[in-house]
């Protein structure tokens, strides 16, 4: 990084950093709008059961969890938790890939699938395309659009649809800042609860967990981290907690303009040649599952980079504190016995506020990190070509 660190602050409005306005309350409004999307989905669910129930009866159901960039890894976090709670085939599939190559996609024309898109603005150019793709080439399908923006086109084309369900987040969850953060946790809370219901352990405690987080020194030890001035961060973890390292390593390289480099992989994968990327000035952050098996190649990756590493460049974060030194564990309160996916949900906390305060440490405006148009909000540039079958 090349200038000194910024370090973030707490709640009160009086301390947000300048140019970051926007990112550092959508950060922290999460807890309270997760509250509300728990709500909203309690009003709403009789309908959603009408809607599903007939769908989800079918034995032969696929769910696919589609969406672009960050909306595409809440369809990977989540994807393990609803396999499990449906007991139905669930893929996720980004829409890049889906537009890319429909026919990969969609093999199986004959069977039903209900495709669950995640969108923010819902104006990605992909986004409505994937929608008509699965249409054109499925002979049954539904779909569940989770959006923040019921005036974006993907809200507008589904909105009438008997086959469709447009599902809203709060208003304030159509993040205006550069990055997705409310969106992101809004759009996956919604998917774990509607299609996961009571099945997904620990997602009812979400909310208090990142209010507990919050309330802690949560900025000191995220600040601590980027003041080492790494030029690279490595972001590991394994199932769901793979996706959001992925999640994280976007984060920084967006907040901070792509002048702080990183990767993500998984806590096995990263030993096959990713371990290249590492040098003296790397920082590391390894995702520890919950999961008694898993987290065995979690910790086994974490303590042979904390030995490989100086100190202070390695932490984890973790949902309990068994086999980590306290001194570099970053743990996520009431969240021990979680399922991945909803442990996901408020440590995806700390990646966003390390990825703000590494923006400010390198001079970069969070709200928007691109002020000559490079790289877009919603995505531009994209010409979605024609499809035809023989």
């Amino acid at each position: 990084m090349n200038a000194a660190p910024v370090p973030l602050t707490d709640n009160r409005p009086a301390a947000v950093p300048q140019g970051a306005a926007h990112t550092h309350r959508e950060i922290r409004q999460q807890p309270r709008l997760w509250a509300e999307m728990v709500t909203r989905l309690s009003a709403e669910r009789p309908a959603l059961d009408a809607f599903l129930a007939p769908l989800l009866a079918d034995p032969r159901l696929r769910i696919v969890l589609t969406g672009a960039g960050t909306s595409a890894y809440a369809g990977q976090i989540a994807r393990s938790a609803l396999a499990a709670a449906t007991g139905r085939t669930v893929e996720a599939l980004a829409t890049t890939d889906i537009v890319a190559d429909p026919t990969g996609c969609f093999e199986e024309r004959t069977r039903p699938t209900l495709l669950v898109s995640f969108a923010r603005s819902g104006g990605s150019p992909e986004s409505a395309a994937a929608t008509e793709l699965a249409d054109q080439l499925l002979d049954h399908c539904a779909h569940l659009v989770i959006t923040c923006n019921d005036r974006g086109a993907l809200a507008v084309r589904h909105g009438e649809r008997t086959d469709s369900y447009v599902l809203l987040t709060p208003a304030e969850a159509e993040d205006q800042g550069f990055a997705m953060t409310s969106s992101l946790t809004c759009m996956l809370l919604a998917a774990l609860h509607t299609l996961g219901a009571d099945r997904v352990p620990g997602l009812d405690a979400c909310a208090a967990s990142a209010e507990a987080l919050l309330a802690e020194d949560v900025t000191g030890r995220v600040a601590a981290l980027t003041r080492v001035e790494h030029q690279r961060f490595v972001y590991l973890g394994s199932g769901a907690l793979k996706a959001l390292a992925g999640e994280s390593a976007l984060k920084l390289l967006e907040l901070t303009g792509g002048a702080v480099t990183a990767l993500a992989d998984s806590s096995l994968g990263f030993r096959h040649g990713p371990k290249a990327f590492l040098s003296g000035r790397t920082g590391v952050v390894v995702y520890i599952s919950n999961d008694p098996y898993t987290r065995r190649y979690d910790l086994d990756i974490f303590n042979e980079l904390t030995a490989a590493l100086p100190a202070g460049h390695v932490v984890a974060v973790a949902g309990k504190p068994e086999g980590l030194p306290e001194a570099a564990t970053w743990l996520v309160p009431g969240m021990a016995e979680a399922d991945d996916a909803a442990l996901a949900l408020p440590a995806v906390l700390y990646a966003q506020l390390l990825a703000l305060d590494a923006s400010l440490a390198c001079g970069v405006t969070p709200d928007n990190p691109f002020p000559d148009g490079e790289v877009n909000r919603v995505v531009q540039g994209v010409t979605v070509h024609p499809f035809t079958t023989c």
